[in-house]
């Protein structure tokens, strides 16, 4: 437990200007998506602040990844609209409980691991559909609603300012840091929009046309839903699905900053980190969240790589909910477009659009159904899934054509197969192809050498082609078979009759 509490590692130098500079700015990118998704979402725009708050605050405490930001994100609230709009901000609050006790499993149960085994064309397809996700939520901030609920597009003169202002922002974003990089360049992009809409009197949306933002420290309250077995199928399926999604988004931004910092972090850690964060959420009024890409790179852009900036940008928050607030509802929304439509396009992974023709077919295909299910449908957790599910069968599939057999017959009449290639469900037919029952000598001896026994369907294979040499009165040896294969057909003897070879000169070393 003392590691949790070694919250500073004055081994490791930090360099507070840049925890500090990166923490406001953290917090001033934060604002408007936490905003803009609880807004989204039909809630009051302080659940999402909160949210931001809490998350950012356990986590950045307690999380497996200094750097890493997290707060009330726009994925895992996506896959709650349905949810909100049917029984209400309650019931939001109790699937957010919910869905963190799921993640604080998954961190004790160590299974943090398992978002390894997403393949990078999946990875790819993702971040394409987050950044083209985030990218139309800022196009919708050209909208306007007018006194009965119309919604409609900017037009004429404030849809110019509004066009020019963000054009500006992106442009600061783009062209700062090659002047210097001392401070954030979306920090001084939103101050110098702010400051140029102030200093000319320029009328454009701001904040404040969104939402307002004052507010109190959250408070405690227990989730106003009856404790029955109705409610809890209500709200389960969203748990499961939030806490996927949530941990998915959260590991995988985890990943993605072990490659920028070439340092390692801990999965299991973050998801009880990610666990308690939302259970906290669920018992304070926030909307609950996960770790944000955008935030993230916009922290290790401003440099930090302590765990000091998420938490300097947490308290920045809580201040400003509490005394920042007419300060904050007076920045103009075209700077937080601008910033966040930086942060879309820095999301989107160009290299996968560079190598798409080294790439295989299958890899492709995968990477763009990915991206089209996370667009189209906005579920994060589904759109994964399948990309997982199929990258798995296609590369079930290549292995299966993959088993050769290299054959000769020795001085003595003994015919050899050697095997290249694991035998698993998807070779098994090529590889009974080559065997020849009614020809073959009398011993017949098949070499694993250079091959692995994987699953029951390869035991069963090589059952049934033992039975056909008996048929032929012949015999069949399996030669050169690793540990772990020896164990498998040891554990399957009830189910088949196979003679293993002891090579007395050759022993296979067993995989540790």
């Amino acid at each position: 437990m003392e590691k949790a509490f070694k919250l500073f590692d004055f081994s490791q130098k930090i360099n507070y200007k840049n925890e500090i500079l990166a923490g406001f700015t953290v917090a001033m990118t934060m604002i408007p998506e936490s905003l803009s998704f609880a807004i989204l979402a039909g809630l009051s725009p302080l659940t999402g602040l909160y949210a931001a708050f809490m998350m950012g605050l356990v986590t950045a405490i307690l999380g497996g990844r200094p750097g890493m930001v997290s707060g009330g994100a726009g994925a895992t609230i996506v896959v709650l609209i349905a949810l909100i709009k049917s029984h209400g901000v309650e019931y939001l609050f109790a699937t957010v409980v919910l869905a963190g006790i799921f993640q604080l499993l998954v961190g004790v149960l160590k299974l943090g691991k398992f978002v390894r085994l997403i393949p990078q064309p999946v990875m790819y397809g993702f971040l394409n559909g987050l950044a083209v996700i985030i990218f139309m939520a800022q196009v919708e901030q050209f909208k306007i609603t007018d006194a009965n609920g119309a919604v409609s597009w900017l037009q004429g003169m404030p849809l110019y300012i509004m066009a020019g202002l963000t054009a500006l922002t992106i442009a600061i974003v783009y062209f700062f840091p090659k002047i210097t990089k001392v401070v954030p360049a979306s920090l001084v992009a939103i101050l110098i929009v702010f400051g140029v809409v102030l200093g000319f009197g320029i009328h454009t949306k701001t904040v404040a046309d969104i939402a307002h933002i004052s507010g109190n420290l959250p408070s405690f309250h227990i989730p106003g839903v009856p404790f029955s077995l109705e409610t809890l199928q209500i709200i389960f399926p969203y748990a499961l699905i939030m806490a996927g999604v949530g941990l998915i988004e959260s590991l995988l931004t985890l990943s993605m900053v072990d490659e920028i910092t070439n340092s390692k972090g801990s999965a299991n850690k973050e998801s009880v980190a990610q666990g308690l964060a939302n259970i906290t959420n669920g018992f304070f009024g926030g909307m609950g969240g996960c770790a944000m890409v955008a935030q993230t790179l916009v922290n290790l852009n401003a440099g930090s790589r302590a765990r000091l900036s998420g938490i300097i940008a947490s308290i920045m928050i809580l201040i400003i909910i509490l005394v920042g607030a007419p300060f904050i509802e007076k920045i103009p929304m075209a700077a937080l477009v601008g910033v966040m439509m930086m942060v879309a396009i820095s999301t989107f992974q160009w290299v996968s659009i560079r190598i798409v023709n080294k790439m295989p077919k299958s890899d492709i295909f995968v990477g763009i159904t990915v991206a089209l299910i996370t667009v189209v449908l906005h579920n994060l957790a589904l759109a994964v899934l399948v990309g997982v599910i199929i990258s798995a069968l296609v590369f079930a599939w290549d292995n299966a054509t993959r088993i050769r057999a290299r054959k000769y017959t020795d001085e003595n009449g003994i015919k050899y197969y050697e095997i290249l290639g694991p035998l698993f469900f998807g070779s098994v037919s090529t590889f009974t192809d080559k065997f020849d029952p009614v020809n073959d000598p009398e011993q017949v001896v098949v070499d694993f050498k250079e091959s692995r026994i994987v699953d029951m369907s390869a035991i069963d294979a090589l059952d049934k082609l033992s039975k056909r040499y008996a048929q032929q009165n012949k015999k069949l040896h399996l030669k050169h078979l690793s540990e772990d294969c020896r164990k498998m057909l040891k554990n399957a003897e009830a189910v088949i009759e196979v003679n293993i070879q002891d090579d007395p000169t050759y022993k296979v070393m067993p995989e540790k």
